[in-house]
C-alpha cells in the first residue's frame, strides 16, 4: 500500500501538488454525466440554467418562466455556461462545482505550503478532503460549495497580502471575489472578517504593518464595481420595465433575501448553539476530535503562532455571523471549513498517535461497516421491516443491498489491509472507495428514485405527446423532466390562486390536464375523477381532466399562468 502514498511523501512541492491534484481530479469528476439533478435544489437550479440557454434570458433566472428571485444568478450562469459548452445538461450541471472544488483544496494546499511547509499544505488539502461536509456539498449542485470557493479565494488573496506580502495584486483580486461571492450567494464578502484579527496584531504586535497602506482602502472599490456588473444593468433594466414582477424580482433580491432573510429567517429556524453542537462535531469530523486529542500541542501552537491564532479567529467569526441569526443550516458554515483544515493541519503538523483517537476512528470505522453490510443483507433477504419503511422510495430492495454488500466487504478488506496504518490513513481509502462506488452504480441505483420520469413519462404515455400538461403544488423537477409542453400558475401563488388560474386555463382549450398531489383538497375540481400516475418523492400524483371541472370556481385575485415547451427535451440531447 505504501506505493499508494509515495508521491504524497515528499518534501518536494511539485511532486505533492501535482499528487494532489491528480487524486482530488478523480474524486470531483468520477460521476459526472450518471445522474440527474435531485432534490432538494439542484432542479431548481439547473432549471434556471437550462432556461437561460432556451431564451437567452441571462440577466433574470426563471423557473417555468417565472422570476426566481431568491438567489443572485452566478451559480446559474456557471452551469449554463457549461450546458452552453457541452450541449449536455446531464454533464453539464456538476462540473462547476467540481472545478470550485479542485481549486479550493490546491488554494488550501498552496497556503499551507507557503505559510509554513509542504507538509501542512498536504495535510490541510487530505484533512479537507476527508471531512464529509466538503465532499458531499462539491459533489452537488448546491450554490454553497461556490461561495465557499470564492470566499476561499477572497481570504487567500488576503493572507497572501498580508501574511505573506505585501502583495497588492492578490489583495484586489482578494476583494474582485468578494464581489463574485455577493453575487453568487449574498455572504461572499465574508473574508473581510478577517481585517479585524489582522488589524488587531497590526496595533498590537506591529505585525503585516507594511501591508496597511492608503491603497487598501481602494479594495471596496473593487468589490463594487463586480457587484456593479450584475446589479446596475438588473437595476436599469427593471427601472426601464416597470411592471409589478420585475419590481418584485429586484425588491426580493436586493432586500428580503439579504437583510431582512438574516435577521427575520422564516425557516430552518435553529437555536443560537446549532453549529457548535450539531454540526462541527459530525460533518466537520474529525477536526474538533483531533484538536482535542492533541489539546496540549494545539494550544501552543496557537500562542507561539499569530498565523494559526487569525486564521481560528476568522474560523470562529464566520461560525459566530452565522450563529446569531436565527435561520441555520449546517451547510451555512461551509464557507469557514477549508481555512479551519489549514489551521489544524497547521497547529497539528508533526505530532504522533493518540491512542484513544486511533481506538475512537478506528471503532467507528468497524462499526460502519458492520452496519453497512447488516443492513445490506436484510435488503437482499427483503427482510419484512425494512421493505415496509422503504416501499415509498423503491420496490427493488434487493439491488440497492448487493451495493450495500459490496461497499462494506470493500471497506473490510481496507480496515485489514491497512490495519496498521494511522486511523485517518483508512478513514481516507474509505472515503475514496466509497465514494468511488457510489458515484457510479450508488448514482445508476438512486436516479430513478430521486427523480419523477416514471410519472411524467407516464403522464405523457397517458394523454398523448401533444397534450398541454399543468401542474399544482409542484416542485421544479416536475418542470425539469417533462417531456410534454408545461403549463403552471405561479410556483409562490397559493395552492388556492394556483386551483382558480387552472380551472380557467382549462376550460381555455382542448387536451388540457392538471398533474397534482393525490392529497390535495380542491374547491375547482372532483378528485374522485382523477388517475394515479405513480409514485415520486413519496407521494401518489394523479391525472385529472376535462371530466373533474366542476361547474363553478371563484375567480383569482390575480391571473398569472406560465407556459414551458417542452422543458424535458434536455434528456434526449
Amino acid at each position: 500500500m505504501n506505493f499508494l502514498f509515495k508521491p504524497f511523501d515528499s518534501d518536494d512541492y511539485r511532486r505533492v501538488f501535482w499528487a494532489l491534484f491528480w487524486l482530488t481530479l478523480v474524486v470531483m469528476l468520477i460521476g459526472v454525466g450518471l445522474r440527474s439533478p435531485w432534490p432538494a435544489d439542484e432542479p431548481r437550479f439547473v432549471e434556471a440554467a437550462r432556461e437561460m440557454v432556451a431564451n437567452g434570458q441571462w440577466l433574470f433566472p426563471s423557473r417555468g418562466g417565472e422570476f426566481y428571485p431568491d438567489k443572485p444568478p452566478v451559480f446559474m450562469w456557471a452551469i449554463a455556461l457549461c450546458y452552453l459548452i457541452l450541449g449536455n445538461l446531464k454533464l453539464a450541471f456538476l462540473l462547476p462545482n467540481a472545478f470550485c472544488g479542485l481549486l479550493t483544496v490546491m488554494l488550501v494546499y498552496d497556503l499551507g505550503a507557503k505559510l509554513w511547509n509542504v507538509r501542512t499544505g498536504r495535510n490541510a488539502a487530505l484533512l479537507l478532503l476527508l471531512v464529509p461536509q466538503f465532499l458531499v456539498q462539491v459533489k452537488s449542485a448546491q450554490i454553497d460549495a461556490m461561495v465557499m470557493c470564492w470566499i476561499t479565494v477572497g481570504c487567500y488573496g488576503l493572507i497572501r497580502h498580508f501574511m505573506l506580502g505585501p502583495n497588492w495584486r492578490w489583495y484586489f483580486v482578494s476583494w474582485a471575489f468578494m464581489g463574485l461571492g455577493v453575487i453568487t450567494k449574498g455572504v461572499g464578502f465574508l473574508p473581510l472578517l478577517m481585517l479585524l484579527p489582522l488589524g488587531f496584531y497590526a496595533w498590537r504586535q506591529q505585525l503585516y504593518r507594511p501591508s496597511w497602506k492608503w491603497r487598501a482602502a481602494l479594495g471596496p472599490l473593487v468589490m463594487l464595481a463586480v457587484i456593479a456588473a450584475w446589479l446596475v444593468p438588473m437595476v436599469l433594466t427593471v427601472l426601464h420595465n416597470g411592471s409589478p414582477e420585475y419590481t418584485a424580482y429586484m425588491n426580493n433580491i436586493l432586500f428580503k433575501q439579504t437583510g431582512h432573510r438574516y435577521a427575520n429567517a422564516w425557516h430552518h429556524i435553529k437555536p443560537w448553539y446549532f453549529f457548535i453542537v450539531s454540526v462541527i462535531p459530525w460533518l466537520w469530523f474529525p477536526l474538533p476530535f483531533l484538536a482535542v486529542a492533541h489539546w496540549k500541542t494545539f494550544v501552543a501552537k496557537i500562542k507561539a503562532d499569530p498565523q494559526i491564532v487569525i486564521l481560528l479567529a476568522w474560523v470562529a467569526l464566520v461560525v459566530l455571523f452565522f450563529s446569531i441569526s436565527p435561520g441555520k443550516r449546517n451547510l451555512y458554515i461551509l464557507p469557514a471549513l477549508p481555512i479551519a483544515s489549514l489551521a489544524v493541519a497547521a497547529a497539528l503538523q508533526g505530532v504522533g498517535q493518540r491512542r484513544w483517537f486511533e481506538w475512537l476512528v478506528t471503532g467507528l470505522l468497524w462499526l460502519v461497516s458492520g452496519l453497512t453490510l447488516a443492513l445490506g443483507v436484510m435488503a437482499v433477504m427483503e427482510m419484512p421491516w425494512l421493505l415496509n419503511k422503504l416501499d415509498e422510495y423503491t420496490d427493488n430492495l434487493a439491488a440497492f443491498g448487493y451495493f450495500l454488500i459490496v461497499m462494506a466487504v470493500l471497506w473490510l478488506v481496507i480496515l485489514g489491509w491497512a490495519r496498521r496504518s494511522f486511523s485517518l490513513i483508512r478513514a481516507g481509502a474509505m472515503t475514496f472507495v466509497g465514494w468511488m462506488l457510489f458515484a457510479t452504480w450508488g448514482y445508476q441505483l438512486l436516479d430513478s428514485v430521486r427523480t419523477p420520469k416514471a410519472v411524467l413519462q407516464h403522464t405523457a404515455e397517458v394523454i398523448g405527446n401533444d397534450a398541454q400538461l399543468g401542474l399544482l403544488h409542484f416542485k421544479e423537477q416536475f418542470i425539469l423532466f417533462s417531456p410534454l409542453d408545461i403549463t403552471h400558475f405561479s410556483y409562490l401563488a397559493p395552492l388556492s390562486e394556483q386551483e382558480r388560474n387552472a380551472w380557467r386555463w382549462m376550460l381555455q382549450g382542448d387536451k388540457r390536464y392538471l398533474l397534482l398531489p393525490g392529497d390535495d383538497k380542491l374547491q375547482c375540481f372532483d378528485m374522485s375523477k382523477g388517475q394515479n400516475m405513480g409514485t415520486a418523492h413519496r407521494i401518489d400524483w394523479y391525472l385529472l381532466g376535462a371530466d373533474a371541472l366542476l361547474p363553478t370556481c371563484p375567480e383569482p385575485e390575480r391571473v398569472e399562468i406560465y407556459h414551458t415547451e417542452r422543458p424535458g427535451k434536455w434528456m434526449a440531447e
